[in-house]
């Protein structure tokens, strides 16, 4: 393999594995204090803080997650093309990205709103903070795996 193009490789390896660290970080940081906060609120005050802040979570999250996934992609990409035998850590890094993105129209977008607009009844906010603390594990270790999958082929890179 050509010098520059096993660079330009590790680079955007090391860059993917970096931002899907930072994209997993933000969501256990968010299973860890922001679930825990807002399951000690009131349903009135959860209702007022969500409407509040609607707008900053996915402002946050969103080009992490988004960010990470693109670049994992783009590793795996050019690391497989054209078709050679490596182990497959950064497709699979890339599949794992893919699907903590696929949980927001599967279950976060809708629930998001609805907490936003306050339509969810009061009575079935603690069953819903349950469901979506649920759904928010697993996209958080969904992360950590893309982000575990993507250092061990930075490490197969870089020691091979």
């Amino acid at each position: 393999m050509n010098a520059p193009r096993q660079t330009l490789q590790n680079i955007l390896a090391a860059t993917a594995a970096g931002v899907l660290g930072l994209a997993a970080g933000a969501l256990l940081t968010g299973a860890g204090v922001l679930v825990p906060y807002w399951r000690s609120l009131e349903p009135a005050e959860f209702m007022a803080w969500y409407a509040a802040h609607a707008e900053l979570l996915p402002r946050f999250f969103a080009p992490l997650g988004i960010g990470g996934a693109v670049l994992a992609i783009a590793a795996a990409v050019l690391e497989r093309w054209p078709l050679r035998g490596e182990s497959g850590f950064q497709l699979a890094s890339a599949l794992l990205a893919v699907a903590v993105l696929a949980a927001s129209p599967l279950y976060f977008t809708d629930v998001s709103a609805s907490f936003a607009a306050g339509t969810i009844p009061h009575a079935a906010l603690a069953d819903e903070l349950t469901r979506w603390a649920c759904w928010h594990w697993a996209r958080t270790v969904l992360a950590i795996a893309a982000f575990a999958a993507a250092l061990m082929g930075l490490r197969e890179r870089l020691t091979c």
